[in-house]
C-alpha cells in the first residue's frame, strides 16, 4: 500500500501573499453539497450491492418498479414527475426495507447520485400519517444547505400530496417556545433540531417514528455534530425506525453508525478493486514555475489530450497558470476555495460537458468528480497538508481523477525541489520523464 509509505516532511514555503488553499479540500460538507448540485441526474454505479439483513432467515425482497412498493397514487405521481423511471440499484434494496411493516432499521453506503436522497424522502413521505398533526419523521443532516436540499427533493416528491406538511430545523428559522409543530416532517441540522427537541419543545421526540441521519461521515467531521446527533437519538424511543446514510465507513463512521443505529439491515457497495493499473504515473525534473509550464507545453505538444485536471498548491499559482495557459489558447476553466459552492458547481458542470478543455484547481477538486474524458492529471505542485506533511490521500484522490471507468490515463507530477524528489521517490510505480525528449514522448499513448 504505498499511500502509507510518503512520511517525509516537506516545509513549502508559498511565494509572498499566497495562502495555501487546504480549506477547499478538508471541506467535506461543501464537496458534497457541489456533487449533489453537479449531480440532477442519477450518476452510471458499476458498483454491486452488498446486502447484510439483520435477520439472514427472512427474505430478501428487492423491486424493479415503484409500483411493486404499493405507493398511494399521489406519492406515484410525485416520484414519476421527478423523472425517476424505476429504482436505481441502491433503492432496489434500500425501499423494501425502508417501507418494511414492522419497521427496520437501516444502514446504507451511498454516494451522490445514486438516488438516496429520493429513496428516504420517499420513506417518509410513506410513513406519514396525515390525520396527525404533530412531527412523525426527523431527519437530519450537517449544514443549512444540505438540510435545503433534501427539503426541496421532498417537496418536489410531495406535490400531489398536500396534506404532508414540512418544516426546516435550520438557522434562522425562529420559533416560538412550547408551540408544538404540526408539520409532520422536520428537516434541519442537528445543533436547531436539538433545541426544538429539547429548549423549545417544539418536536415530542417520544412522537418520533422514524430518524434519519444523512451524510454520517459527514456529520462526525464537523465539530459538535457527532454529539449532537447522538443526544437527539437518546430522546427518541426504541421504537423509532433509524435510517443512517453515509458515502464512506471508515472505522469511526462504523463506530457511530452502530451507537445509532441498534439491529440494522446494512447496504453496502462492493467497491471495484481500487487499481492504478490503468494509470501511467511519471514525473518531471523542473527547475521553478516557468520550467513546470515549458514541460506542460511540451505534454501537451507531444500527446492526444482529450481533457486535462492540473492541480496547483495555491490560489494564486491557480490563476497565474490558467492566464499563462489562456494566452497558449487553451480553453481554461479555473476553480479554487473562495469560490461560492454554486459557482464551483457551474465551473465543474461546464468542464463535464466540454465547454472547456482544461481545469486549473486547487484541492477543492480532489475527490468525487467523475469525468470519463479526463486522460490527463497534472500535479502542478505536489500535495502537502497543513503541517507541510506530503498528503498521501489527496495524491491518490488526485491522480484518481484519469483512468476512470477503466480507461487509460496519465498522471504527471512535476518535482522542483530535493523535498518534491523525496516525496515521489516514496511514492512507487512513478517513472522519470523528459518531455524535451521527442522519441521517449512519442513511445507514450494515452
Amino acid at each position: 500500500d504505498f499511500s502509507k509509505k510518503v512520511t517525509r516532511v516537506c516545509n513549502i514555503v508559498p511565494e509572498k501573499n499566497e495562502t495555501p488553499d487546504f480549506r477547499a479540500g478538508g471541506d467535506l460538507a461543501e464537496q458534497s453539497l457541489v456533487n449533489k448540485l453537479i449531480r440532477r441526474a442519477l450518476v452510471r454505479n458499476r458498483n454491486e450491492v452488498e446486502v447484510l439483513q439483520r435477520d439472514p432467515r427472512s427474505p430478501l425482497y428487492s423491486v424493479k418498479s415503484f409500483e411493486e412498493l404499493r405507493l398511494t397514487p399521489e406519492l406515484l405521481r410525485g416520484v414519476y414527475n421527478m423523472g425517476f423511471n424505476r429504482p436505481s440499484r441502491i433503492q432496489e434494496n434500500a425501499l423494501p426495507m425502508m417501507l418494511a411493516q414492522p419497521p427496520q432499521n437501516l444502514i446504507a453506503q451511498s454516494q451522490s447520485g445514486t438516488g438516496k436522497t429520493a429513496a428516504f424522502s420517499l420513506a417518509m413521505l410513506s410513513h406519514v400519517n396525515t390525520e396527525n398533526k404533530w412531527t412523525q419523521c426527523l431527519c437530519i443532516s450537517p449544514t443549512y444547505e444540505l438540510a435545503l436540499q433534501i427539503g426541496q427533493v421532498i417537496e418536489q416528491m410531495g406535490t400531489f400530496c398536500p396534506d404532508v406538511k414540512l418544516a426546516y430545523g435550520i438557522r434562522g428559522n425562529r420559533m416560538n417556545r412550547g408551540i408544538k409543530l404540526q408539520e409532520q416532517i422536520v428537516i434541519g441540522t442537528p445543533g436547531t433540531v436539538l433545541d426544538w427537541c429539547t429548549k423549545y419543545k417544539l418536536i415530542d421526540p417520544n412522537k418520533i417514528t422514524m430518524f434519519v441521519l444523512d451524510e454520517a461521515d459527514v456529520m462526525i467531521a464537523t465539530q459538535g455534530h457527532r454529539d449532537q446527533s447522538i443526544r437527539i437519538h437518546r430522546q427518541l424511543t426504541k421504537d423509532c425506525q433509524m435510517l443512517l446514510f453515509s458515502a464512506t465507513f471508515e472505522e469511526s463512521v462504523w463506530r457511530f453508525a452502530e451507537q445509532v443505529v441498534p439491529d440494522p439491515n446494512i447496504i453496502k457497495l462492493k467497491r471495484e478493486e481500487e487499481t492504478l493499473d490503468t494509470i501511467k504515473q511519471f514525473y518531471v525534473i523542473c527547475n521553478e514555475k516557468e520550467d513546470k509550464f515549458a514541460s506542460l507545453c511540451n505534454l501537451y505538444g507531444s500527446l492526444t489530450i482529450a481533457q486535462a485536471m492540473i492541480f496547483c498548491h495555491t490560489r494564486k499559482m491557480a490563476s497565474w497558470l490558467a492566464s499563462k495557459l489562456i494566452t497558449e489558447g487553451h480553453q481554461v476553466a479555473l476553480l479554487s476555495g473562495e469560490m461560492e459552492v454554486a459557482q464551483r458547481a457551474a465551473v465543474i458542470e461546464r468542464f463535464k460537458n466540454g465547454k472547456e478543455k482544461v481545469l486549473v484547481t486547487t484541492n477543492v477538486c480532489s475527490r468525487g468528480i467523475d469525468v470519463e474524458q479526463v486522460s490527463l492529471v497534472v500535479n502542478f505542485d505536489l500535495p502537502v497538508n497543513m503541517e507541510g506533511m506530503a498528503d498521501n490521500e489527496t495524491y491518490l484522490h488526485r491522480i484518481g481523477r484519469t483512468g476512470r471507468f477503466g480507461r487509460r490515463g496519465f498522471a504527471v507530477n512535476m518535482v522542483d525541489s530535493d523535498c518534491s524528489m523525496d516525496i515521489v521517490k516514496a511514492i512507487e510505480k512513478i517513472s522519470k520523464l523528459d518531455t524535451s525528449n521527442l522519441e521517449e514522448m512519442e513511445k507514450l499513448s494515452i
